[in-house]
């Protein structure tokens, strides 16, 4: 493609872009309006039923599971007893504000992206697409946020009730607070939320311009230079989307920075708590603003570091002056920021939205477990240990145990195997993806995740598995219990080992705890609930299947026993039936 190098090939390539843009934009902004109210309608009436709906049982069960719980102290549930009345008070208006405005946000915005992105190079029928992309589309993805705010508000947040509630062990020890540590903390949070609330405020304030003329210099560059996510022409359209759309996207940022203030306020009475310490405490009010500026400086790529004071929060805490000493860690950021700065964004890689979406990192992980519990239930249905029962069970009572739990900590296990026998140093999540820490997600999320199954990966490596306990494992993660060594006694394990038994059902224990908190993602249960329905068809495909041949392998057999006693009663002067026609193996299949 030719990209226009002169002044004049540039400006009569922007004079001619501009036509096509205006006429996406405008036909983008009609089906925004039109879509938009019926996205809105359905979020708010769905949202809001809901909530409404379950406020009293969220609001008496809440505090109900806090008051029986034996996870926390005296102190802190009375803490939490006092304190829990406000948000859960304030979670009705809340929530039915945010269905507002997330629907708002969706329907305006979808159709108008999908607008543009129709225009894209694998698209075919382009004029038809950019009036039918992002109409349905659109309709059926409020359906879908509905159901998974369904999900959360049913199946989540009871399920870490239940947990909250359920019985510990009998040396684990509640969580407390000092009594005499209270007012500190009170006094770090009264203080904290006002002050970090204000300065971040004021200090997001105060860089968004820079982020406001930062990005739009740079899309502009990449628009006019092609050297961007804007290479193709196919992409210019998009190009002019993103220049308009910059400033909702600044917009954006301040709110989430002021919002975020609040909750980084709050933490100061977490560590003044932690360090038994006011002094700690106030001196993370002012760090934190620190930090929220250097973290800003590199989103920017501005000045390294912070001009702001940033005192000692934590008593094994290095200072500054101690982390420049040890400057391993400081090199790679600095390599990796300058590196950031040069480097030019690739064109497959962020051509459109959709695209960035489904190239993202944690997409692509959420993405891989459940199309490996997708080709593992039709293994494990294959093998006999899923059967239509358990996928019926799981569709019509709910129970879903051996699918919902089982299933996808044999996926992970899986995994951690091939890994362990690897050379990798990460997880070998596919042919082309090795996960890493240097390439794993920054999301905490992920890392509570991804972190835990490293470890795992470790210890499954020093264990040093055979052939035949790998294979033996799948049977005892789907149909044996998993608690003390005994209950292995009856199964098919090589090793009569019982430390050896142990620290396998723990690391069995253990994942199958993190698939149950990835339960809780309401995305988890709407796509586990496809994948459920998917094995259901296998399973009824493959019984009908078995049926057919076994009832042609039946008709046969009777056919052939009663051939043979015509020839006994003949057996003076006749031909052998039997003999003269045999059961073909084709005919069968």
């Amino acid at each position: 493609m030719k990209v226009p190098a002169g002044f004049f090939e540039t400006l009569w390539s922007f004079v001619s872009f501009l036509p096509y843009f205006f006429l996406l934009f405008i036909l983008g902004l009609l089906k925004a309006v039109i879509i938009c109210p019926i996205v809105v309608g359905i979020i708010m009436i769905v949202n809001s039923a809901v909530i409404i709906g379950l406020w009293p049982a969220h609001f008496i069960w809440t505090l109900y599971c806090v008051l029986r719980t034996k996870r926390l102290g005296p102190v802190l549930k009375i803490v939490a007893l006092l304190v829990l009345p406000v948000p859960l008070i304030l979670w009705p208006i809340v929530g039915i504000v945010g269905s507002l405005l997330g629907g708002i946000g969706y329907g305006f915005f979808a159709p108008l992206i999908a607008t543009f992105e129709a225009v894209g190079v694998d698209v075919t029928d382009k004029c038809h697409h950019c009036f039918a992309d992002g109409c349905l589309s659109t309709i059926r993805g409020s359906y879908t946020a509905t159901q998974d705010f369904i999900d959360f508000c049913f199946h989540a947040y009871f399920s870490y009730m239940d947990e909250l509630s359920e019985k510990v062990p009998k040396d684990e020890k509640p969580i407390d607070i000092k009594l005499s540590k209270l007012p500190s903390c009170l006094l770090a949070t009264l203080v904290g939320v006002p002050v970090d609330v204000f300065l971040i405020t004021a200090l997001a304030l105060w860089k968004s311009p820079f982020m406001l003329f930062k990005g739009w210099k740079r899309l502009l560059e990449d628009l006019i230079g092609r050297e961007g996510p804007f290479l193709e022409t196919v992409c210019v359209p998009f190009a002019g989307l993103a220049i308009l759309l910059w400033p909702l996207a600044v917009v954006g940022a301040v709110v989430a920075a002021i919002i975020s203030s609040f909750f980084l306020g709050l933490y100061a009475g977490v560590i003044a708590h932690q360090e038994d310490s006011l002094q700690m405490g106030l001196a993370y009010i002012v760090s934190v603003v620190s930090l929220f500026d250097e973290y800003v400086n590199d989103l920017l790529y501005l000045r390294e570091g912070s001009c702001l004071p940033r005192p000692r929060y934590r008593r094994n805490m290095k200072t500054n002056q101690e982390k420049k000493l040890g400057d391993d860690d400081n090199n790679d950021l600095r390599i990796k920021r300058e590196s950031s700065l040069n480097m030019k964004l690739v064109s497959e890689r962020s051509r459109t939205l959709r695209k960035a979406i489904q190239q993202y990192k944690p997409v692509q992980i959420w993405d891989w477990l459940f199309k490996s519990c997708e080709v593992n239930g039709r293994i494990l249905l294959r093998d006999g240990l899923i059967n239509i029962k358990d996928v019926e069970e799981c569709i019509k009572t709910g129970n879903c145990k051996k699918l919902g739990i089982k299933l996808p900590a044999w996926s992970i296990l899986q995994c951690l195997l091939i890994s362990a026998k690897s050379d990798s140093s990460g997880l070998v999540i596919s042919d082309d993806l090795e996960l890493t820490r240097i390439n794993s997600p920054r999301d905490k999320v992920f890392e509570w995740f991804i972190g835990p199954l490293l470890i795992i990966k470790e210890q499954i490596k020093k264990l040093q598995l055979d052939v035949n306990e790998e294979i033996s494992l799948r049977k005892l993660v789907m149909e044996h219990k998993n608690e003390k060594p005994d209950d292995w006694d009856n199964s098919d394990f090589p090793s009569s080992d019982n430390v050896r038994k142990a620290q396998l059902q723990a690391i069995i224990r253990r994942l199958q705890g993190i698939v149950a908190s990835m339960s809780r993602i309401p995305t988890f249960r709407r796509r586990f609930r496809n994948l459920v329905k998917i094995l259901y068809i296998e399973a009824i495909q493959a019984s009908a299947s078995s049926n057919h041949i076994g009832g042609i392998t039946q008709h046969i057999h009777n056919k052939n026993s009663s051939a043979g006693t015509k020839d006994v009663k003949d057996r003076d002067g006749t031909v052998n039936v039997s003999a003269e026609k045999k059961p073909d193996i084709g005919d069968m299949v």
